[in-house]
């Protein structure tokens, strides 16, 4: 049977400065009807190791590794011996038809010429065949005495296909299929791709950064950063539970996977790691110094056959409570309720008034004793305010700002308290923090504005120093508690956008309790649900409103 086997490939480039990594320590193989995906964003590596597996990358710049067909090396082969490989072993679909066909030849002399050279065939039989593939895609025979420019961006598409096909490869890559393409013709394309491989049984690599994409035609996922395996392990598992901080970043940013949430990317530039540490390290959500200096490997993690290069073993657990209980007298406010919240996730904790959500987020923060269960903090017991009374923990944004920051403070003096009381920096740093926080949430930072009043601000304004207050402690956690009731339409859309964005730079976590279910899949990729102090629902954004859809419809 068929394989190609990647063992510990590693490429470099030459730059100015030193020899850039673009590939460091892949390993995988790939048999004969087996369909494996690359993601990751642009330049993160997928094209190199398309173009190695062709052949195409110059010696002098394969650091170390092996690339083996049937358990020959490739690499070791001369020229003329890696071209019997190319086009009958391994054939690639480039992504740009204009930029890889040759626009002064016939599509005829372009495909005909492939199987002429490699499968020895004359003229006329290698026009036979060539019509018969241009038939399997779709396309009419007459195309044949057309050029490059003549035909569609879909067409040509389908007519690379035809020409990775033809030569009968038992691997064909496919480098972004679909880009530039509308919705209606990528499905077009992507069935015809499925069909395609189902039916002649060639292994199957697809580069893409395109999410339907890899769903639709992968079984197994590798998701790269900047030349580094961050995760993998199975499409379906990885794209519904990721483990990587990037992978979840990369599955946030996917207008396809999260449609009626506020997209923003994975934050900060990308740069480089100069002391051999994470790719990942100065945009991660949970990265510590080792991070800084030490390459993590893949090593598994407790999800089936998943992998993950993360020193703190993938994306971790910030807060755990369970089995919550609270009561009031006789009436039961929460009841037995379960919830873990990841590092740099967004949650939405939704029900109607009354339902127990505001008693959860205070037992959450530490400002409300629960009556039994535990709740857990970076492994840690929440005790009463101790995880909200330190920096990097709990903070809670409160409903009214009114009642919760003091109307005799200046706006100075409720943001800053927080750093005082712990004594955390100089007058001067603790200044020139909220100076910059309150530039943050896009209000006046100058000494007439610190020194006012707070009871002279709008709703909006107050809400956005309450904000601050609570971000002045770098927490790791954040909990608002319906902080858009009361504000306008207007100023409650520019405080949830200033929200996320926050959260969006900064990689806190964030509990969002709401009643409004149109705010929150705007915020959250994560549904909570309670009803009478009691968890009923727990699921992804998409999951919970396709059901509540479907249960909609149904409806009379």
């Amino acid at each position: 049977m068929f394989s190609v086997a990647v063992q510990h490939l590693k490429i470099t480039y030459p730059s100015q400065a030193n020899r850039q990594r673009a590939i460091y320590d892949l390993s995988f193989t790939l048999r004969a009807g087996e369909r494996l995906g690359l993601i990751g964003e642009s330049g993160s590596g997928k094209t190199t190791v398309a173009r190695a597996l062709m052949g195409l990358i110059r010696d002098e710049h394969i650091h170390s590794g092996d690339i083996c067909y049937d358990g020959v090396s490739f690499l070791t082969l001369k020229e003329s011996e890696r071209n019997r490989i190319r086009w009958n072993q391994v054939a690639l679909m480039f992504q740009n038809g204009l930029h890889v066909l040759n626009p002064v030849l016939t599509l005829s002399q372009q495909i005909v010429e492939p199987l002429i050279k490699h499968k020895s065939m004359d003229k006329k039989a290698a026009y036979a065949v060539a019509a018969d593939y241009i038939r399997l895609v779709q396309l009419e025979e007459d195309i044949m005495g057309m050029y490059p420019h003549q035909l569609s961006g879909g067409m040509r598409q389908r007519f690379l296909l035809a020409m990775a096909l033809a030569c009968e490869p038992q691997l064909v890559i496919l480098d972004e299929p679909t880009t530039a393409m509308d919705t209606e013709l990528k499905q077009e394309i992507i069935t015809l791709i499925d069909t395609l491989q189902r039916q002649f049984r060639f292994a199957l690599l697809v580069i893409s950064h395109e999410f339907p994409v890899i769903q639709s035609l992968t079984d197994k996922l590798i998701v790269l950063d900047q030349g580094q395996v961050m995760e993998e392990g199975h499409t379906s598992n990885l794209l519904h539970e990721p483990q990587h901080p990037y992978t979840l970043g990369l599955i946030q940013s996917s207008p396809e996977l999260n449609p009626y949430l506020d997209l923003w990317g994975i934050p900060s530039l990308r740069l480089p790691s100069v002391h051999g540490g994470c790719t990942f390290y100065n945009r991660c959500t949970q990265a510590i110094e080792r991070c800084a200096t030490e390459r993590p490997e893949l090593q598994d993690c407790d999800e089936d056959n998943q992998r993950v290069s993360c020193l703190r073993g993938g994306i971790v657990t910030l807060l755990q409570a369970n089995k919550v209980s609270k009561r009031f007298g006789k009436r039961t406010a929460c009841h037995n309720c379960s919830i873990s919240i990841r590092a740099g996730e967004a949650v939405a904790l939704i029900g109607q008034s009354g339902s127990g959500k505001s008693t959860l987020g205070l037992m959450l923060a530490g400002l409300l004793p629960p009556d039994c269960g535990e709740i857990l903090f970076e492994n840690e017991p929440v005790k009463m305010q101790q995880v909200s009374a330190k920096m990097h923990g709990i903070q809670m944004v409160l409903q009214d700002p009114y009642s919760a920051i003091s109307p005799y403070f200046r706006v100075k003096q409720a943001i800053q308290e927080p750093l005082d009381v712990l004594k955390q920096g100089s007058q001067a740093n603790r200044l020139e923090q909220v100076k910059h926080l309150l530039q943050q949430v896009q209000l006046p930072n100058h000494d007439g504005f610190l020194d006012q009043k707070c009871s002279e601000l709008s709703g909006g304004q107050l809400q956005r120093v309450a904000i601050a207050r609570s971000l002045i402690l770098q927490p790791k956690l954040l909990i608002a508690d319906e902080i858009h009731t009361m504000l306008d339409p207007s100023t409650q859309a520019n405080v949830m956008r200033l929200l996320k964005r926050l959260q969006n730079e900064k990689g806190f976590s964030l509990i969002f309790i709401t009643h409004n279910l149109s705010l929150a899949r705007k915020v959250a990729g994560r549904f909570i649900k309670m009803e009478q102090g009691t968890i009923i629902e727990n699921q992804s954004a998409l999951e919970f409103i396709h059901k509540r859809k479907a249960v909609e419809t149904k409806s009379p």
